[in-house]
């Protein structure tokens, strides 16, 4: 049987074994190729309307592989814009690559990375940053990303980009008039209003800009650091956050001499977490150096948790560890722990003027509904306006290079240069924009985009 290069199919699902497992086939013959490996016990796939699905047998030779669902999407109403067909069979690593292996030999090829939402792409069902939002929506970590994605999937960072580009094209197309037409006399752009439209373009763009950087945070992990004296419950915060014995945990003060770093979800947020060794002045060479990477951990924390021993008075070190952590200049939790042992309201008065102040037990585990809500109201949704969009690299790329060509058409409008002057900067920063969005780009920037897909997507 003969390829068509144009029908393509892929295993949709995660690989594994499974209940479930889906063998997704797009193009013109697509229902053709369906046809040939899927027989229903009703009416024949040719008979069926899109969005219909059918019970019924996968076969090969005439003989049964396996009982499946068939759906069916007719053009154009398919996530690909083309005919689309897609069959539920049982999740097997053998039964779901058989499959696949049936459709390429009756008519289909394997399809490349991303080629199903690259068709959608191509085909006007997505645009480039709704296109892109799929695999954001794919790889969320939390309940800001998914939000964020899920706002981008439905237009929301093109609407807002071509709100700025509009703009931009208006003051275009009135410089440009103003210019090539002096004979009929027309009404100079007003200074004031070019700057305006720029400033307000500018600050829409570094808005967005913004967003990368707390996308890149949320999506990677905040980078935090648990930091207090020796032994006053650090390591066994740490293996309460991850659930499981991570750190070693002794009364011997001074036992964690390296930085230990893991991942931990507090929440919806994540943190690349890093327990520390104690903070103090000791003569074990060894163990100095485990403090020198320790405050060299604290001044590069985004998120500072400060432990301190509720069961014990605050004394010189707890006092000046206050002061090193209002220096680094990270975002701080403060908790008093061995909250079952003791209750000492001097701590509260030590970390006066600090946000947040929670007493724990990080051997039982109370106090951690108040750690979470706390990072929460810090990184998460709670603390976070609705409708923020996190851009990604290329996006970053593109709005850098928009607010660098608005930023020199601001400082032309100031300078008093001509208008066709300003023009050139402007049109640069549309050019970026309509580059985001991808009505003006390469073939070579879709194919990059859609390389980092997964295959069935």
């Amino acid at each position: 049987m003969l390829t068509n290069d144009r029908t393509i199919c892929a295993i949709a699902t995660a690989e594994g074994e499974g209940a479930l497992a889906v063998v997704r086939i797009s193009g013109e013959n697509a229902l053709a190729v369906a046809e040939r490996v899927f027989k229903p016990y009703g009416r024949p796939i040719a008979e069926m309307s899109g969005y219909t699905c059918a019970y019924g047998q996968v076969v090969e030779n005439g003989g049964r592989i396996d009982d499946a669902v068939l759906t069916v999407f007719r053009a154009p109403h398919s996530y690909t814009g083309e005919d689309c067909a897609e069959i539920s069979c049982h999740g097997g690593r053998y039964l779901t690559q058989r499959i696949m292996r049936l459709c390429c030999e009756n008519g289909a090829r394997p399809a490349e990375r991303g080629e199903f939402t690259k068709l959608a792409f191509l085909n006007g069902k997505l645009s480039l940053t709704q296109a892109e939002a799929v695999m954001e929506l794919i790889s969320a970590q939390g309940e800001l990303t998914l939000r964020s994605a899920n706002l981008t999937r439905q237009g929301a960072l093109f609407g807002r980009i071509q709100a700025v580009n509009g703009r931009l094209v208006k003051l275009l197309g009135e410089l440009a008039a103003w210019v090539d037409y002096p004979e009929e006399d027309l009404p100079e752009v007003e200074t004031e209003t070019m700057r305006r439209t720029i400033a307000e373009c500018l600050d829409e763009t570094n808005v967005l800009i913004r967003g990368y950087d707390n996308g890149m945070l949320l999506k990677s992990g905040i980078p935090a650091a648990i930091v207090g004296k020796p032994n006053v419950g650090k390591s066994t915060l740490m293996n309460l956050l991850l659930g499981y014995e991570r750190a070693i945990v002794t009364d011997i003060a001074g036992t964690t001499r390296d930085v230990l770093e893991e991942s931990v979800r507090l929440g919806d947020v994540t943190l690349r977490l890093a327990d520390t060794a104690g903070l103090r002045d000791t003569d074990n060479a060894v163990e100095r150096i485990g403090v020198e990477l320790a405050r060299k951990k604290l001044g590069e924390s985004a998120l500072i948790i400060a432990v301190f021993d509720g069961s014990t008075p605050p004394d010189d070190a707890d006092r000046a560890l206050v002061g090193e952590i209002k220096a680094a200049g990270g975002k701080i939790i403060a908790l008093i722990n061995k909250s079952d042992i003791s209750s000492d309201g001097h701590y509260r008065e030590l970390c006066a003027g600090l946000p947040y102040v929670i007493e724990i037990s990080a051997k039982n585990g109370s106090g951690r509904d108040r750690l979470e809500a706390a990072a929460a109201e810090l990184f998460g949704a709670a603390g976070t306006e609705d409708g923020l969009i996190f851009v990604n690299e290329r996006q970053r790329s593109c709005l850098g290079r928009a607010a660098e060509n608005l930023g020199q058409a601001a400082e032309a409008v100031d300078m008093g240069l001509t208008p066709d002057v300003i023009a050139i900067s402007v049109e640069e920063a549309a050019a970026a924009l309509s580059e985001l969005t991808g009505e003006r780009i390469t073939d070579t920037v879709v194919s990059e985009v859609f390389s980092k897909f997964c295959v069935g997507k």
